[in-house]
């Protein structure tokens, strides 16, 4: 698997004076860290003075405990960073600050801009100055914009809404307010819960579990929710056709998450039974790649009988391969990154579950350590159809021309892998992989078919290329 990650935001409102603030979004982004792992970041509003501490790493190595009780207020918002707009630099970490005429506000955003370039030229034409190159300043210099003019916060993000293209779930944080707001298709999840009587928002309800908040509902496509000291309040703008990103399921979601009512780890076993009666096999045993891979192979093992058993240690303790900029890195970070038990496999007949093939190269070296390791035959199952286009949304799927089944048929990837037999989830069985009925479709598969939630906008990035900043 070399997919790139995404991001994870988490903010809190408090009506109970804010102790303890600093240290609940510390335990949301850690539950979110899988989201992202380049950078992070918390920005406190203390009684309209916000302070924001970020930088590049883990949360466990940019947060220590004097500087956890320095960030003390009533309102905080907080970030996990995988560049897909922008350079991976800490200029570009997140939550971003911005002052303007009538004051201060942060923003905290997961997901792409698909018409941001023109966006940020039509801000510069205006005299805009631009510190950072993602598209979340583009979001906040527009959102601070609209608020200059008049009405309130919530009434600018709602205007800013109607210009901006794309996926993105948003905080927004003003003096006296949390804005949380997601696209009006849905495509990058966004929860809310209550911790005692404060408002929470997060990615994922794994971070509402991590802080101990009660999970109330998911935000809706479109869906604007302001949380002040008069509790919570809505704002609906235009929905569109429902269109969640079908990779929080497969990959990038913690098993323990639910997505819009649809249970993460249930989608995953799901995956690896549809593999199996998709893709029978005999073999020996079944082992996952870890982590999003493990889950499938639960399912594989249980639908055909054949036993589940732990065929690799993951050091847990390094970034995820994608990280590193070569292929020459990439491989070495996979042997780094995951050792094979050899006494597990020598001599057996492996079946290997994973979630995605990109390029090939991650997944071929994988093989290889199994041969080495003594494996008599590699059977791979790929709990997700075959990448035939790039994602403009926020997963950092390549251009065409580095997707693996772009060049080459089933058969010729089998053998490039390196593995006895290849196996991909069929696009048609993705609504029963999330429970739902034959023919629902409430997600987005643009990447496996070519089918993009808005197909103007879809059909304009592939012929460009897309508007991305440094995608």
């Amino acid at each position: 698997m070399d997919l790139h990650e995404e991001c994870g935001v988490y903010g809190i409102y408090s009506r109970s004076g804010g102790e303890g603030i600093s240290r609940s979004c510390y335990y949301g982004l850690f539950a979110l860290q899988h989201r992202g792992q380049e950078s992070c970041g918390i920005a406190v509003n203390n009684d309209a003075e916000i302070i924001c501490l970020k930088d590049m790493g883990l949360v466990g190595e940019v947060f220590t405990p004097d500087k956890l009780d320095k960030l003390q207020g009533t309102i905080a918002i907080g970030h996990v960073r995988y560049s897909t707009t922008g350079a991976s630099t800490r200029e570009n970490a997140q939550p971003l600050v911005t002052h303007y005429v009538k004051g201060t506000i942060s923003i905290a955003h997961n997901g792409n801009l698909t018409n941001c370039n023109t966006l940020r030229r039509e801000l510069e034409d205006g005299g805009a100055f631009f510190q950072t190159t993602v598209d979340s300043e583009v979001i906040a210099y527009m959102v601070a914009r609209e608020r200059a003019k008049s009405g309130s916060i919530e009434e600018a993000v709602e205007n800013v809404m109607s210009r901006i293209e794309g996926g993105y779930a948003l905080l927004v944080m003003s003096p006296r307010k949390l804005i949380a707001a997601r696209d009006p298709y849905g495509l990058k999840p966004l929860v809310m819960g209550d911790l005692n009587g404060d408002t929470v928002f997060a990615s994922e309800t794994c971070a509402l579990a991590a802080c101990g908040a009660k999970y109330i509902r998911d935000v809706k496509p479109g869906e604007i929710v302001i949380a002040d000291d008069d509790g919570i309040t809505s704002v609906q703008t235009p929905e569109r056709k429902k269109a969640g990103c079908i990779f929080e399921y497969i990959y990038f979601a913690r098993p323990d998450s639910v997505i819009d009512g649809i249970s993460v780890y249930e989608s995953r076993l799901r995956a690896g039974r549809l593999l199996y009666e998709q893709h029978p096999v005999d073999a020996d045993i079944v082992i996952g790649v870890p982590e999003s891979g493990i889950d499938a192979a639960l399912g594989l093992s249980e639908a055909s009988g054949i036993p589940y058993v732990k065929g690799f240690v993951k050091n847990n303790y390094i970034g995820r391969t994608f990280i590193k900029p070569s292929q020459e890195q990439r491989a070495d970070s996979v042997r780094i990154k995951l050792n094979v038990i050899e006494s597990a496999v020598k001599g057996k007949r492996v079946v290997m579950t994973d979630d995605s093939i990109v390029r090939g190269t991650t997944i071929a070296n994988i093989v290889k350590m199994l041969r080495q390791a003594g494996a008599t035959e590699v059977h791979v199952r790929i709990s997700s159809p075959p990448f035939l286009y790039p994602c403009f949304y926020g997963t950092d799927v390549p251009s065409r021309e580095k997707l693996i089944a772009v060049k080459h048929t089933i058969p010729e990837i089998c053998e490039r892998i390196g593995a006895d037999s290849l196996g991909y989830l069929d696009v048609h069985s993705l609504p029963a992989m999330l429970g739902l009925k034959d023919g629902e479709k409430c997600y987005c598969d643009a990447c496996f078919t070519g089918d993009y939630p808005n197909e103007e906008t879809g059909i304009d990035l592939l012929m460009g290329g897309g508007e991305n900043l440094e995608k």
